[in-house]
């Protein structure tokens, strides 16, 4: 690959991430515990999308066969998308999407944080504003997930359950292969231990102010960066393609 390649593949994946993010969190609207909860996902909902739409705005002046975002977005089959493998997981209870976020977010922060100084000023531009929304996303999933962890018996049962369920994921975040070294030895995109060693730190403030135990050593799952994914993610995009290909080139 070369580095107009590496740069694409880049964006791809963030844009991925935050795509199918965008809608597992779309699912809870009108499913929430709360009306003020409903409307916090739905808003968390918009934000990943609108994230991914930046990406994929970025990625499409780079593809060479002339897509467009939507094209991006809708017209590509499961081996051809490149999100992180905890995004794709089904909401499971309240719980289980808070911890998911929880996880997810404080990734994003501080890889946001560290990509504003992204020799790439267009991806240093997206972050600047992304972060902004990464950190809300943050606190609120700290939020919950200290709520839950302090609560009832039963709540913290379900939390221990999603923590359980998710953590194994939680390593493919920093997986790394030829295309981001090559971006990284071009100063275009960060160290990679640097945001791992940054995101356990988060992640450990947040389980003690919770009195929650970390997980020991488990196996860790791996792809997602590379076109493999789990099970859930083909059932997600036939349900997010489904009104593309039903009505191909439609507008509103």
């Amino acid at each position: 690959m070369n580095n107009k390649e590496n740069l694409y593949q880049f964006l791809l994946r963030c844009s991925d991430d935050n795509l199918i993010a965008g809608q597992r969190m779309a699912e809870w609207c009108s499913n929430g515990p709360i009306l003020e909860e409903d409307l916090a996902m739905v808003n968390i909902s918009l934000d990943l999308l609108g994230q991914s739409e930046s990406f994929l705005d970025y990625a499409a002046t780079l593809d060479t066969m002339g897509k467009n975002a939507d094209d991006l977005a809708f017209g590509r089959s499961e081996r051809e998308y490149f999100n992180h493998l905890l995004v794709e997981q089904p909401n499971g209870d309240f719980a289980v999407s808070m911890v998911k976020l929880l996880f997810f977010s404080a990734y994003q922060k501080e890889l946001y944080t560290a990509l504003m100084s992204s020799k790439d000023e267009r991806i240093a531009a997206i972050c600047a504003k992304a972060v902004k929304e990464a950190r809300y996303h943050y606190r609120h999933a700290s939020d919950w997930f200290e709520r839950l962890a302090l609560g009832t018996d039963e709540s913290l049962r379900r939390l221990n359950d999603a923590i359980v369920e998710l953590w194994p994921f939680t390593e493919n975040f920093f997986e790394m292969d030829n295309a981001y070294q090559a971006l990284q030895a071009e100063n275009i995109v960060p160290e990679m231990a640097d945001i791992r060693k940054k995101w356990l730190s988060n992640i450990q403030e947040v389980f003690r102010n919770g009195e929650v135990d970390l997980p020991g050593d488990v196996h860790m799952y791996s792809g997602g960066i590379n076109g493999y994914h789990t099970e859930h993610l083909g059932h997600l995009l036939c349900e997010m393609q489904y009104l593309h290909h039903a009505h191909p080139g439609a507008q509103w």
